[in-house]
């Protein structure tokens, strides 16, 4: 009977320890639980009660500040718990603090009445699992980055994006649908992967001059752009950034881009004319594949070798004109397979380059698309394989802009110094062709 009442009272005396534990935390200032850091200095945003209906009962505010003072001790807010605001159905409106660099995982999820954000966080790593009822969110003007999944597939509208801010974390605005108006701060100076992916509503943006690089996917299924403009100060644009946008018909590449991704433009099948500057060394592997709208393409020649990835203008069935640089070093798998439409292939360079059967399949080169080359190298387009498939070859090659003149060494054009330039030369000298 003893030992019954002993482990009853211990069972009960557990159960009490635990209870406390659920709702411990060291100080509560405004409605809000702190726990205070190892080092003295700074807390931690937490929970009243982990994982309960009853945690933050009634809470339908929540203002998480900058500092906290308790018992005459100032502390700076630094995080946010684990849950900490987990499942509280009731919070309509969060405030996120300035010193504010953590927010640990599911901080807010399920928190299905949250609507609007002020976000004031100057430099933090993570969103808290922000819910995706979100409809205003303000961010202040001291925040420097926006973190990974900001409030990706909520409601908004409009953001503007003060100018503070630097970085754009990746999927930031992912599938914001409604999203119709986007201001970007002229401070930022890279748009992360998918930050803006599956935003359909957009039908505009200006991209700030700051900006060096676009990620991955960054505007990929924003089928609403019916323009862009990449900025010059703009280096790479990333695998799949435009992928998909099919209401795109303008596209302004900067003379600063080096390297256009994999399928970037991939599916843009409102795309008219495009120009790619000499600054552009790298066209990724079907880069412009299934823009069926695509008329003209002129690739200008650049101060380094070109590269034309396989299935880049893949089924752009609408493709009539094309321009190839001087500065051609290679033309990948099926580069323009499917292009029935070509009338016109232009390629500068002195000497073709070896290239796949594929490149060329489906193009009417038997009479239907003339093949237009330098002065004097026709008869190494009608001696190399493939080139010399197509029934018209001209001498009459022209670009719109002159070429850059090497200075390298590089008498050839391929991209190379080596004894082929002075083989090259001696013809040249000679009159051999």
């Amino acid at each position: 009977m003893k030992t019954y009442r002993f482990k009853s009272l211990l069972l009960a005396m557990m159960l009490s320890a635990l209870s406390l534990n659920t709702m411990a935390y060291d100080f509560m200032v405004d409605g809000i639980a702190y726990n205070i850091n190892s080092d003295g200095k700074t807390v931690t945003v937490t929970y009243t009660y982990y994982s309960s209906s009853n945690n933050y009962s009634g809470l339908t505010t929540a203002n998480i500040p900058a500092t906290v003072t308790d018992s005459g001790i100032t502390y700076s807010v630094t995080s946010i718990d684990n849950k900490a605001f987990y499942y509280c159905s009731g919070l309509k409106s969060v405030t996120i603090g300035n010193s504010v660099t953590s927010i640990g995982s599911n901080a807010f999820s399920g928190c299905s009445g949250l609507t609007r954000l002020t976000w004031n966080a100057v430099n933090c790593s993570s969103n808290g699992d922000m819910p995706n009822g979100i409809e205003t969110v303000t961010i202040g003007n001291q925040v420097q980055v926006l973190p990974n999944n900001f409030v990706s597939g909520s409601k908004i509208t409009s953001v503007t994006i003060p100018n503070s801010v630097t970085s754009i974390g990746d999927h930031a605005f992912y599938f914001c649908s409604g999203l119709t108006s986007l201001t970007i701060g002229n401070s930022v100076t890279s748009i992360g992967s998918n930050a803006f992916s599956g935003c359909s509503g957009l039908t505009s943006v200006t991209i700030p001059n700051s900006v060096t690089s676009i990620g991955n996917s960054a505007f990929s299924g924003c089928s609403g752009l019916t323009n862009i403009t990449i900025p010059n100060s703009v280096t790479s644009i990333g695998n799949e950034a435009f992928f998909g946008c099919s209401g795109l018909t303008s596209v302004t590449i900067g003379n600063s881009v080096t390297t256009i991704g994999d399928h970037a433009f991939e599916y843009c099948s409102g795309l008219k004319r495009l120009n790619i500057p000499g600054s552009v060394s790298d066209i990724g592997n079907g880069a412009f594949a299934f823009c069926t709208g695509l008329m003209t393409v002129r690739i200008a020649n650049c101060a380094n070798s070109t590269v034309v990835g396989g299935e880049a203008f893949y089924h752009c069935e609408g493709l009539t004109s094309v321009i190839l640089p001087a500065s051609l070093s290679s033309l990948g798998a099926k580069a323009f397979e499917g292009c029935t439409g070509l009338t016109d292939v232009t390629c500068m360079r002195q000497r073709p380059v070896n290239i796949d059967t594929s490149v060329f399949k489906d193009v009417p080169v038997n009479g239907g698309c003339d093949l237009h080359v330098p002065q004097g190298s026709k008869i190494r387009y009608e001696a190399m394989a493939v080139w010399q498939d197509f029934l018209f070859i001209f001498e009459d090659a022209q670009d719109s802009e002159p070429s850059p003149t090497p200075t390298n060494g590089d008498v050839n054009g391929d991209g190379k110094v080596n004894v082929s330039d002075v083989t090259t030369l001696v013809n040249m000298i000679l009159g051999v062709n």
